[in-house]
């Protein structure tokens, strides 16, 4: 992994930036700063009205872990396309899978509901509701590596096992049908026609995105890390704002404005 102020980054910017690019970001940890209290994040002025210019050259999309419900009211504009739940909500053509999603994620509601009633668990834990994934928070608990563990143990006991990914204080419940982040962009960029894509993250479910290792996509990690499979990285969120700024102004020098805002073969979602 490289810094994406390099030449070697620089190289990269120059051979995938350009008419046809797809610009997509996690948004917690990349687009917004992380916060104790998830439900106070907002998208930074700073940020929005980047996007916002971003937005006259090139298609946007956010992929996020929220739920589309959450993550609209956070952004303060309307990308192209809005993708939640780690890529399994939102996904033009997925709506079949997404239907069976909310099955599972209801049946290990029920489920994590009585066994977050036993004696081990820590009252501290939340467990949130996404429809077609479930997050269980256990930032504030006595003993978070203790809560962590216990988790752990409770996740192999539900039916089905759940593809489990770990975040900062807080796993993620995902169905284990292959809808991830990583597919999720591969589907945008063929809904767009897009030749080439950039996607910037910071989290483990960002990894499903930079292990695609294509030669068209430019990946991103917010702040390095040994473990990562992000071709480059960011050295702090506060990063975002020039790559933000360099995406707008190489596209600018092209010379040609996309076409109508909001139109992207045929498809939008709110």
């Amino acid at each position: 992994m490289q810094s994406l102020f390099s030449n070697e980054g620089r190289t990269r910017l120059d051979e995938l930036v350009g008419p046809y690019m797809l610009c997509a970001f996690d948004f917690d940890g990349t687009l917004a700063p992380i916060v104790p209290h998830p439900e106070q994040v907002r998208l930074p002025d700073s940020i929005l009205q980047r996007l916002t210019a971003l937005a006259d050259y090139a298609p946007i999309a956010v992929i996020t872990g929220r739920s589309i419900a959450d993550i609209s009211a956070r952004l303060g504009f309307v990308p192209d396309f809005t993708v939640g739940n780690h890529g399994m909500e939102g996904v033009p053509g997925w709506e079949e899978s997404t239907a069976e999603h909310a099955q599972v994620s209801a049946g290990w509601r029920m489920q994590l509901e009585q066994m977050l009633r036993e004696p081990a668990s820590d009252p501290a834990i939340l467990l949130e509701d996404k429809r077609y994934s479930l997050s269980l928070h256990y930032r504030q608990a006595r003993d978070p590596a203790r809560t962590a563990s216990w988790l752990e143990q409770v996740f192999c006991r539900l039916s089905p096992v759940p593809r489990v990914v770990a975040g900062k204080y807080v796993f993620n419940l995902l169905p284990e049908d292959g809808c991830h982040k990583g597919n999720a962009l591969e589907r945008l960029m063929q809904i767009c026609d897009a030749r080439s894509a950039l996607y910037a993250g910071d989290d483990v479910t960002d990894e499903d995105v930079f292990r695609l290792h294509r030669r068209d996509v430019l990946s991103v990690r917010i702040e390095p890390s040994p473990n990562s499979d992000a071709e480059f990285f960011l050295p702090q969120p506060d990063d975002m704002v020039w790559l933000l700024d360099e995406l707008a102004g190489r596209l600018r020098a092209f010379g040609a404005r996309r076409r109508q805002r909001g139109a992207v073969a045929g498809n939008r979602v709110a």
